[in-house]
């Protein structure tokens, strides 16, 4: 694969994972978006989440974006150590993360969980193979 591919897949991958972790931010600030989030299953009345699951949300928007940071290091986007055997490895442990909350998010109640966020995680887990595969 060629340095610009690798580049492209890693910018494409963290901005998927922006786009996710702008949604967690958004509940984590209390956004009324919890029928789309847990399964549906945590949803106030009014919308939001319990604060401890919002706490879950602001912790899972910190992840994804060092996630992003590290397949942006993958790719070469930033920094030199994009051949690192550590992040080849995590490349993998990722893809495999995104393919096990695809499995759960297709098992969501609300269709944005379902088909938004299923098809952003399956998505993330194919870059991230591609990126190992590097």
């Amino acid at each position: 694969m060629t340095h610009t591919v690798t580049e492209g897949l890693a910018v494409a991958a963290c901005g998927l994972l922006l786009l996710a972790a702008a949604f967690q931010l958004g509940l984590s600030a209390g956004a009324p978006w919890a029928a789309a989030a847990y399964g549906g299953r945590v949803a106030l009345s009014d919308g939001r989440l319990p604060s401890r699951y919002r706490a879950a949300s602001l912790v899972t928007a910190v992840v994804l974006i060092a996630i992003g940071w590290l397949l942006l290091l993958r790719g070469g986007v930033v920094g030199s150590t994009s051949q690192s055997s550590a992040l080849t490895l995590a490349c993998w442990v990722f893809a495999l993360l995104f393919a096990v909350n695809t499995v759960g998010n297709l098992a969501g109640r609300h269709p944005l969980e379902r088909w938004g966020m299923g098809a952003l995680t399956a998505c993330l887990a194919v870059l991230c193979v591609l990126l190992g595969l590097g």
